[in-house]
């Protein structure tokens, strides 16, 4: 049985639909076929039953049938059906039936009925010549009629069975007949409507291994209706285009990080040079030129190792979270951050207004976020400026009074490494808000960068909460 399982398994999957079709219906002909044989053998059986019982013979062939069985004559009675024997049986088994016929052995009940022990007996025998016989005995009186003398006899009358196996032969030959056509044609409709069925199947097989052949992510399947194959349909043509968008999106992430990495690279190299150069050819650089350029490579190793962390923050999938999620306390987190812009804009005044909110995000990733809105406003602030911070009811905004972000800009400000016409001789690669953008809507939140009344801009962050922790935290 594992083997021809093991097997099935093997067949292709159109096979076996069509296999398992063809059984389903052998198995459910089969069965319509026995129980259409059988209830008719049971009609038939019970019809000649019906036939023998109400079969009767009349006194005068009883009356010479008797009489041959006495020898008192030598005239042989006519048949009384062509097919059917009558016989007389007595109380000790004695048969005694016409010579054209053959005569049945004496069943026990056949002798119960001659003695007058039972009424009646109904069963099946097989007479001399070996055809199977339905016999019916009755009580018969001698003497009833004429030429039957005295004494109790049992009359037997019996028919032949082939009366009902002919007909169940034939019938078993044509529900045989009828039932292979059912299993062929079922067999052949199965795998037509197999093949019809799986062709979406084959057409999502051939989009596959077309795909994984040659990487051509733009492939799309027609998806029509609402069945299954469409939905699996419309789902092959969201991946491809999920894939398309990611291989793009990386495609851009490397060539801008290329472009945002060559500008430090190219002006660390040139320093560098500069120092070699002054080293190889023995001609000092002034010590105040030399403190430049040292302060210059410094600047542009630590360019580059931020815009390096960032990449690394960037190259994560955005489904997978930085870290497990804990339940931190935004305003907390915020205080810290603002302890860090504080150090890095120190001619800056920083306001801060802080209600208790409670979140559920990775603390480090959600300070990381917050400490980039606050470099960008440090930034942009003038010197002697203000930053105003406020957090209420889990909306944390950070406004500035710098020179704002033009309206035809604003879409743009979360885009990997895009930065305003205005903001490139600054220092920064482009990657910090997309950062927080990411960090917040793995938070569940929402930010936004609007234009401030008065001039600067406003970030605003909203994340889920409450004001109080939940309990056991």
């Amino acid at each position: 049985m594992t083997g021809f399982i093991r097997r099935l398994r093997a067949l292709p999957l159109r096979s076996r639909l069509a296999l398992l079709v063809a059984a389903a219906v052998a198995a459910a002909v089969a069965a319509v076929a026995a129980a259409c044989w059988f209830v008719t053998r049971e009609q038939l059986e019970h019809q000649m039953d019906e036939t023998l019982r109400n079969s009767k013979a009349d006194d005068n062939y009883l009356g010479n049938l008797y009489a041959y069985c006495k020898g008192g004559t030598t005239q042989q009675p006519p048949p009384l059906l062509p097919g059917v024997t009558v016989q007389l049986v007595d109380a000790q088994g004695t048969v005694c039936a016409a010579p054209d016929a053959s005569e049945l052995p004496a069943s026990e009940a056949d002798v119960r009925v001659a003695q007058r022990r039972q009424e009646d007996a109904l069963h099946t025998e097989k007479a001399e010549n070996g055809v199977e016989m339905r016999v019916f005995t009755s009580e018969l009186s001698v003497g009833r009629g004429p030429g039957l003398g005295t004494g109790n006899l049992a009359v037997s009358i019996a028919r032949p069975m082939k009366e009902i196996t002919d007909p169940l032969s034939t019938l078993a030959w044509v529900l045989f007949l009828v039932a292979g056509i059912g299993v062929v044609g079922a067999g052949a409709a199965g795998l037509w409507i197999a093949r019809t069925g799986l062709r979406p199947v084959d057409d999502l097989a051939h989009a596959f291994e077309h795909v994984a052949r040659t990487e051509d992510l733009s492939v799309r399947i027609p998806a029509e209706g609402d069945d299954e194959i469409a939905r699996l349909s419309r789902s092959f043509n969201s991946m491809t285009s999920s894939l398309a968008t990611s291989r793009d999106r990386q495609s851009q992430l490397i060539a801008d990080a290329g472009h945002e990495l060559r500008t430090p690279l190219t002006s660390l190299r040139t320093n560098i040079e500069l120092l070699a150069r002054s080293d190889d050819t023995g001609r000092a650089i002034p010590p105040d030129d030399r403190k430049a350029l040292m302060s210059s490579v410094k600047a542009q190793m630590t360019e580059l190792a931020a815009l390096i962390g960032d990449l690394q923050e960037l190259s994560r999938p955005d489904a997978a979270q930085p870290g497990p999620l804990q339940v931190v306390a935004l305003h907390d987190i915020t205080r810290t951050a603002l302890q860090r812009a504080r150090l890095r804009g120190p001619e800056l005044t920083v306001t801060d207004e802080l209600a208790p909110w409670y979140v559920r995000a990775e603390p480090a990733a959600l300070e990381r976020a917050i400490v980039n809105v606050l470099d960008n406003a440090v930034k942009f602030s003038p010197e002697g400026g203000t930053i105003d911070v406020v957090l209420h009811r889990g909306v944390l905004t950070v406004r500035d009074h710098g020179p704002g972000i033009p309206a035809d800009e604003l879409p743009h400000v979360f885009d990997r490494f895009w930065r305003s016409p205005s903001a490139r001789q600054l220092p920064g690669s482009g990657l910090g808000l997309s950062i927080v953008a990411r960090t917040v809507q793995q938070a569940g939140g929402e930010i936004g960068l609007a234009p401030a009344d008065g001039g600067g801009t406003v970030a605003s962050i909203r994340l889920p909460g409450a004001p109080t922790p939940p309990p056991g935290v």
